[in-house]
């Protein structure tokens, strides 16, 4: 009997952490810029600032988003009536999907063929967009049907 429960997995499940490439559908890649997470189009020797995505599951199709190598996480924040994506000084792997507080770095992934969208747990119907321009910061839109901004992703493990 003592032999049973001491194999029952803790309730901390072990977090299996995954790095990947993300750039938009008109190919701007992400880099970070004065501590702001910017997309645009990298060339020649600028390409090794391309910063490559860690994705932590919390459940299928929900996941913690951060910068590879760095203790900084994607959040979704309220700051006064204004929605804003903001990278937090945080190790991912010390999010917990059973906080409420760490609902922030909750993103739900869906995809639609070759492209991926991320919509915010914390603000529903917000999604992490690019502009149409290069070099602006990645953000958040609550229209992502509108043209003015791009919230579909090309998404790759590396």
């Amino acid at each position: 009997m003592a032999l049973e429960t001491a194999c029952r997995p803790s309730g901390k499940r072990p977090f299996k952490m995954q790095a990947f490439r993300i750039w938009d559908i008109n190919q701007k890649t992400f880099y970070l810029r004065n501590n702001q997470l910017v997309a645009g189009y990298l060339q020649g020797p600028n390409t090794n600032l391309e910063e490559e995505i860690d994705v932590v599951p919390v459940e299928p199709h929900t996941m913690f988003l951060g910068i590879h190598g760095r203790k900084l996480c994607l959040a979704c924040v309220n700051v006064g009536n204004e929605i804003r994506l903001q990278l937090e000084e945080v190790n991912i792997t010390d999010l917990s999907r059973t906080r409420e507080e760490d609902k922030r770095f909750t993103f739900i992934r869906s995809e639609n063929g070759p492209t991926t969208s991320f919509e915010s747990a914390a603000c529903p119907g917000w999604f992490l967009c690019t502009e149409l321009e290069a070099d602006q910061p990645v953000s958040l839109t609550n229209t992502p049907k509108e043209a003015i901004k791009v919230t579909k992703f090309y998404f790759q493990q590396n």
